[in-house]
């Protein structure tokens, strides 16, 4: 999610409020914003002036609370002046109900059509018993906020509302505030600072100047990767072989670099990888290339012979010429044996972490939305990712990543 366009003045920070006993605390959280000199537009839901008053947040925010989707003659679009104006929006507490319509796009009030209508980065803080937070469509509508570049900072364990023990608890106002100032300072996620390194799609080898051989890999896995990337905060380019285009939200923020063959994307990925501090090998590569011929074949000539060349393994090319710390990714494509493989080839290729799949299942790999995948390290861990569209495998893969970096893999 890209950031707001610099502001002159202090921080401008939109403190969304959601109906729950938590919404108690939103008032210290408001407090603490303003005591570290930020200005803050609060704004509650219906629902939310059930437990507090709008009055309370008033008397100590930048400006009046808003609680109304519709404005007045001094601010006739509120979630406009609002969503463009912000430098960042805090949501705490986020209730369940505020999850789903904001991963559904819906904007039936003010605060639901003001994440609609900012650019500027959003902190949603759930709360909620734990059987609903537990529920698989809250989880997967916060995987879903997640993949879009929406920083959610999980709740906490402790005692709820009635008397309850368990996770849902909304963390305290001095951990929500710190994260709010590391934001602002320009943190995006998990990997903030981050320079990673994509490649995508399948090479082209040509064979004479119309035809070419090439694989049925559509780039869809390494783009969506570059994309997640982008919006967990790392500066990202992408090599790609594919005319995928990327999401317009982090077009740009991803450097792209277009190449074709195996030959221009293995030197593409070596100038690219020597500035990376994370390389993934995403890119279903000709294993062989042909020397083309300089017209086009004639069928009245006869049948041509080919002559394959093998081309350079980029990854082994780029193992051996890595920096310090620097962490690479291979992927694997087979059609049987997945874990055997993918072993195989993470001691063999030398990497830190190798992504398997089964491209003969049903949904996974080349020409689909989804994959399914295997996970395995260098420490020998294996973690299965189930079939899921390729965002969604893209942030698991992207999580792992982030924690080899945290463990100072290489």
């Amino acid at each position: 999610m890209p950031s707001a366009t610099p502001k002159s003045g202090p921080t401008r920070i939109v403190l969304g409020v959601c109906g729950g006993i938590a919404a108690y605390k939103s008032v210290e959280i408001l407090r603490q914003l303003r005591d570290a000199g930020h200005f803050v537009s609060p704004v509650l839901t219906p629902e939310a002036t059930r437990f507090v008053g709008a009055v309370t947040f008033s008397a100590l925010a930048s400006e009046p609370a808003r609680t109304a989707l519709y404005g007045d003659a001094t601010t006739p679009i509120p979630h406009t002046y609002l969503g463009q104006n912000a430098d960042l929006v805090v949501v705490a507490p986020a209730s369940a109900h505020l999850l789903a319509r904001y991963a559904m796009g819906l904007a039936d009030d003010l605060l639901s059509a003001t994440l609609l209508a900012t650019r500027a980065p959003v902190l949603v803080c759930p709360a909620m018993h734990t059987e609903m937070w537990e529920q698989p469509s809250v989880q997967e509508n916060v995987a879903t906020l997640r993949r879009r570049g929406v920083l959610v900072l999980d709740p906490e364990s402790g005692q709820l509302a009635g008397g309850d023990e368990g996770v849902g608890r909304l963390p305290s106002p001095e951990s929500i505030v710190a994260l709010a100032r590391r934001i602002v300072e320009g943190y995006r996620g998990a990997l903030t600072g981050v320079r990673v390194l994509v490649s995508a799609g399948g090479t082209r080898e040509a064979l004479d100047p119309v035809r070419v051989v090439t694989n049925r890999s559509s780039g869809h896995q390494g783009h969506a990767l570059a994309e997640v990337a982008a919006r967990l905060g790392a500066e990202v380019t992408l090599v790609t072989a594919s005319g995928r285009p990327l999401a317009l939200d982090v077009v740009s923020r991803v450097e792209v670099v277009s190449v074709e063959s195996a030959a221009q994307m293995g030197a593409a990925m070596a100038e690219c990888a020597a500035r990376a501090d994370v390389v993934i090998m995403a890119a279903a590569v000709a294993d062989f290339t042909f020397d083309p011929a300089p017209t086009k074949w004639k069928k009245e000539a006869g049948v041509p012979v080919l002559a394959p060349i093998a081309t350079r393994d980029i990854v082994a090319d780029l193992v051996a010429q890595r920096r310090p710390g620097q962490i690479i990714v291979a992927f694997a494509a087979e059609t049987n044996d997945l874990e055997v493989h993918a072993r195989a080839k993470l001691e063999r290729k030398r990497v830190d972490l190798v992504v398997a799949n089964d491209v003969s299942r049903a949904g996974v790999g080349f020409t689909h939305s989804t994959n399914e995948v295997l996970l395995v390290s260098r420490d020998g861990a294996l973690q299965r990712v189930s079939l899921r569209s390729k965002e969604a495998i893209s942030h698991e893969i992207l999580t792992k990543v982030a924690s080899l970096i945290s463990q100072g893999a290489s």
